[in-house]
């Protein structure tokens, strides 16, 4: 019985549908629910205390523990996780488990006093009954997106009479999520909304962009880059690549949104916040499904199978999209509806029984002609939000013609190199779900001989690390590199994960002279490239090392380098664009 995690919660998450503050705690298998009635009783006491009787508390249980959450005012969140965790205290203390001192009730009331901050609730009730959004944080309070945005520091807020509420509005968002294909599918609406002349802002795992031109680099797929994103004046539409963790960590940020597109559900930081298997992971997916305004589009992957089984939760009508026509989902967009698909190698949508052509598959390069499944699912997703938000099929065409998966355009995600005729694919794909669509597509590109890099970061399960080796075995490549990654280690030894995969490739029938094992991605990549010959393809599944990856392939390519020739030393410099 401990207290593993407590943290805010800014927005709606997979506890409960309002702010507040939530802990992550092991639970016995003996009296969990007198424990939790017990926390609860002792909330309820301390949040009345406060003045906060009409909060409530919220229970999510899993395997080994539970989720203990309380609603609390916006502008009181610190104190809310203060008052959680004195009520936890209090409850493990009536099963005898000594506590630290915590606060008692008088210092709660002052944190709670101290925090409070009345203009920042009137602001935020006053957006709400002009229609906008509202934003805010520990220095910036805002209503408003992007071009119609107005923003003040929180402790200079003013009256809702004083703001120019004709000067605000809000803009189109769509939220993209799942465990693979976000950042490529917000690239590609990029490339389609500046086809179309509008001004752009997208965030993504690599940073923050604004018309093409980055503003914030790192992984910005939390609230930090969201709000900077939707703060800005620049922006006529913002793409918001939507990741897990931030889900999970503080609730769902964006309130209102156009679109919302979940691509898939796999294997990725299981156990993670108390998110210990796939149908809890895809109800953390759906969270975005509750920022749909009303009139919004939510799009599911309708060959996702823990989608289909979830979509009913979602509390939204649903719009699929598939590769497959034919499934049955799609069925009632044949009579009335709309659905998007591909559909004789044409993406479009299928609405009333009619089929609208937006785009030829083969004609979007990121497509490798169609062979890189991945990104004709990316493609057509992106394609489906555009045309959800109003975008002209014309710029939809464009953009994705124009879209090229190469280093200056989508850095790290399907890469494709050739030097003479050895082909290099580099991409991003982490997980098993990932890596196997990125295998599928190597698996149909002529080549004499595969070879795979492969490796992991430590804060995967072990099953995650098994499928990945699983994964990669069934294409029977007749070379597997596994690398260390000593920055990703996670709670790992060194070493461990890279034996983990080794051992299981060996218990799956790969030779061990079909397996080197070698200390970093760089050299990795110079392996692959020492070994490789004309005719061969090399799979570089990259991570840790990225930038320098992708530098030198742009180099040796400049350089008209052919497989064979010395490799000059590792560069340092990163790639253009990355």
């Amino acid at each position: 019985m401990r207290l593993i995690d407590s943290r805010r919660l800014t927005g709606p998450s997979l506890v409960q549908d309002e702010a507040g503050a939530v802990i992550e705690v092991e639970l016995p298998e003996d009296g969990a629910a007198e424990l939790v009635g017990n926390w609860r009783r002792q909330a309820q006491r301390l949040l009345a205390a406060v003045g906060w009787g009409e909060e409530r508390t919220a229970v999510r249980h899993y395997d080994g523990g539970a989720s203990l959450a309380i609603s609390a005012p916006i502008d009181g969140l610190y104190a809310a996780c203060e008052i959680n965790e004195a009520a936890w205290a209090t409850a493990l203390a009536s099963f005898g488990e000594a506590q630290p001192a915590s606060y008692s009730l008088p210092q709660l009331q002052e944190l709670v006093d101290a925090e409070a901050n009345p203009a920042l609730l009137a602001l935020a009730e006053a957006a709400a009954d002009h229609g906008l959004a509202f934003l805010c944080d520990d220095e910036v309070a805002s209503v408003g997106l992007g071009s119609g945005s107005l923003a003040w520091p929180v402790d200079q807020l003013p009256a809702p009479d004083a703001v120019t509420w004709g000067q605000a509005h809000d803009v189109p968002v769509a939220l993209v999520t799942g465990t693979n294909g976000k950042t490529t599918t917000v690239r590609m609406l990029a490339a389609i909304a500046t086809e179309a002349g509008i001004h752009c802002g997208n965030t993504s795992t690599d940073g923050v962009q604004i018309n093409g031109t980055t503003v914030l680099s790192g992984d910005y797929t939390g609230g930090e880059g969201a709000r900077t994103l939707l703060r800005d004046t620049r922006v006529d539409l913002a793409l918001v690549e939507t990741a897990r963790g931030g889900l999970l960590r503080r609730g769902l940020l964006v309130g209102r949104a156009d679109v919302a597109y979940v691509s898939n559900v796999g294997t990725d930081h299981l156990g993670e916040y108390g998110v210990i298997d796939l149908d809890a992971l895809a109800q953390v997916k759906l969270l975005v499904a509750r920022a749909i305004r009303p009139g919004g589009v939510l799009l599911l992957n309708a060959d996702d199978a823990l989608l289909r089984r979830h979509a009913a939760s979602a509390g939204v009508p649903v719009t699929w999209l598939t590769l497959d026509a034919e499934v049955p989902l799609v069925g009632a967009a044949r009579r009335s509806g709309v659905a998007y698909v591909q559909q004789n190698g044409v993406l479009g949508r299928l609405q009333d029984g009619r089929f609208v052509a937006l785009l030829e598959t083969i004609a979007a390069p990121a497509t490798l002609g169609g062979a890189a499944r991945h990104n004709v699912y990316n493609a057509l997703a992106a394609a489906a939000i555009a045309d959800s938000i109003g975008l002209a099929a014309s710029a939809i065409g464009a953009g994705l013609k124009g879209f090229r998966s190469d280093v200056e355009q989508n850095p790290g995600r399907g890469n494709y190199f050739e030097f003479g005729s050895l082909k290099a694919y580099a991409d991003f794909a982490h997980n098993p779900e990932g890596l196997e669509l990125v295998l599928q597509m190597g698996a149909v590109i002529p080549a004499e001989r595969r070879l795979v890099i492969l490796g992991q970061a430590g804060d995967r399960d072990d099953f995650s690390i098994d499928r990945l080796a699983e994964v990669t075995w069934r294409t029977r490549p007749e070379r597997i590199v596994l690398k260390q990654m000593p920055d990703y280690l996670r709670g790992r030894v060194e070493g461990e994960v890279v034996e983990r995969l080794r051992q299981r490739l060996l218990e799956l029938g790969a030779p061990s002279d079909r397996i080197e094992v070698v200390a970093s991605e760089i050299e990795a990549v110079r392996s692959a490239l020492r070994w490789g010959r004309p005719g061969d393809l090399l799979m570089l599944l990259l991570h840790a090392q990225r930038e320098e990856v992708l530098n030198m392939l742009q180099e040796l390519d400049a350089a008209g380098w052919r497989p064979g020739e010395t490799l000059p030393d590792s560069p340092v410099s990163p790639p253009p664009g990355a």
